[in-house]
């Protein structure tokens, strides 16, 4: 019989003081997305509105050009996070149940990429988004053009469809994976391929949903290699470029609650995905280990 512990009560009041820490500034938000003028940044603070109205989204869809910001967040997010999936998967499966020389080396250089900071790489990337042969101009050597893959979203999807912790991820999974399950489906005739996607690739769901989940979260948030990309064409900004850049032609007396507006209406589709495959991702994360 377990024994409870001397100060049980603690244990709760950690999780709910853990639990308001974190809802407050998610709560804050939302409430001063209905402030009017003058009531955001008042001492005494005031937590809810004095009324309620829509004005700060109306504003927020008229003078941010949400339908265009909005559209260019789900290509690019809905674009990584299936191209994620898919080389993550592939690799995976391939460096935890194919025998080929040189996979240890191959395994090893994926978790080297993970150690490095992205800033490191931001220069280097965009010079080679922006000396792409026979794009934007630029010819088989990559010169001459006027921007090279910089002028389209593919700019903002390419640098992103392989993940070093996807594969890692992948392949930790599909370590686990019975052997014989795979010899009888050899046995029974299925190539390598129809072995990834007919046996391997439904064991993965869990994981994979964990991993589509991570990866549309920080894709939809992705704020620096936007802001530099669209730096020289407005029309490449998503959401959270759109936003920020929200406060630098508005009212100050009004930016805050209508950029609170602009946050909010980022956040749903996010908060929706999540709700949606929430029970995916705890189970993916109790397989997988991941913390």
């Amino acid at each position: 019989m377990k024994r409870r512990g001397k100060f049980p009560w603690f244990a709760y009041l950690v999780v709910i003081l853990g639990g308001v820490a974190m809802v407050m500034p998610f709560l804050d938000m939302v409430m001063s997305s209905f402030k009017g003028p003058g009531e955001y940044g008042v001492i005494p603070y005031k937590l809810l509105p004095e009324s309620f109205n829509l004005d700060n989204y109306r504003d927020a869809f008229s003078q941010l050009e949400l339908g265009r910001l909005f559209r260019n967040s789900v290509i690019v997010t809905v674009s990584v996070t299936i191209s994620v999936l898919i080389t993550s998967s592939m690799a995976g499966y391939a460096l935890a149940k194919l025998r080929f020389r040189g996979r240890a080396v191959i395994f090893r250089f994926i978790l080297a990429t993970m150690m490095l900071p992205p800033f490191l790489l931001l220069i280097p990337t965009f010079l080679i988004m922006l000396n792409w042969p026979l794009a934007g101009g630029n010819d088989i050597l990559g010169r001459g053009g006027d921007g090279g893959l910089t002028t389209s979203l593919i700019s903002l999807i390419l640098p992103f469809t392989v993940s070093g912790f996807g594969i890692f991820l992948m392949r930790q999974f599909m370590v686990s994976l019975p052997d014989e399950m795979l010899e009888a489906a050899k046995i029974d005739g299925a190539n390598q391929w129809q072995t990834w996607r007919l046996i391997v690739l439904p064991q993965t769901k869990p994981v994979a949903i964990t991993l589509g989940l991570i990866t549309f979260i920080g894709t939809w948030n992705e704020y620096i290699w936007t802001l530099l990309i669209s730096s020289s064409d407005p029309d490449l900004q998503t959401l959270p470029v759109g936003i920020q850049l929200l406060q630098s032609f508005l009212d100050p007396d009004r930016t805050m609650p209508i950029v609170m507006a602009g946050l909010v209406i980022s956040t749903l589709p996010v908060l929706v995905v999540f709700l949606l495959f929430q029970k995916y991702y705890v189970r993916g994360v109790v397989l997988s280990g991941l913390k």
